[in-house]
């Protein structure tokens, strides 16, 4: 069975969903290792609940934060990392080096980039007026969403869509994204 780490700022609603699944049986896998970078993240919480190792990983709590996740992914022998609303942008020596997939809310490579996340993206997508959108499971690299793409959900815009509408609907096609694009990729990498 493979471990993976998740790596999450705040709710890591995509974390809610890998544990649903593996607890159903759907995703062969082990959660080994939560990481946060901020202290009053519920994943913390979720993580505890169900018996994860989890760790707040920041300026505050170690000195080299690369080196610091780098022996937090050894020690727990994780391969993967699978980033759940993950705010910081991770160095290439962990992109490198460990096989790291995130969650976007668009279809890329179409509002993606810097600061491309959360409403910001549907507010992007609305004011393109375009009639798709959805979300995108693709691997990390060094640049913001230009990794290799694994797999992408569509869905319709209807005419008198909002930003908020269409957050509740990306919501809920991510839940369903996240599950085929891990058992995806954890097949063919």
């Amino acid at each position: 069975m493979k471990n993976i780490a998740v790596f999450a700022s705040h709710n890591g609603s995509g974390f809610d969903t890998i544990v649903e699944a593996i607890k159903a049986n759907i995703l062969p896998i082990n959660i080994s290792l939560v990481v946060s970078n901020n202290t009053n993240s519920p994943v913390l919480q979720k993580a505890k609940a169900n018996n994860i190792k989890n760790y707040i990983v920041n300026q505050k709590t170690a000195s080299d934060i690369n080196a610091r996740l780098i022996e937090l992914l050894k020690q727990n022998e994780c391969e993967y990392i699978f980033l759940s609303g993950y705010m910081k942008k991770l160095d290439s020596c962990i992109t490198d080096n460990f096989k790291v997939l995130n969650t976007h809310p668009a279809l890329l490579p179409k509002h993606g980039g810097e600061g491309m996340y959360g409403k910001h993206v549907h507010q992007a997508v609305i004011a393109s007026e375009d009639t798709i959108s959805g979300v995108t499971i693709h691997e990390v690299n060094s640049e913001y969403d230009s990794g290799e793409i694994i797999l992408q959900k569509e869905i319709h815009l209807s005419e008198d869509e909002t930003v908020e509408s269409l957050e509740l609907k990306i919501k809920k096609l991510e839940k369903v994204a996240i599950v085929d694009g891990l058992l995806k990729y954890l097949s063919i990498s």
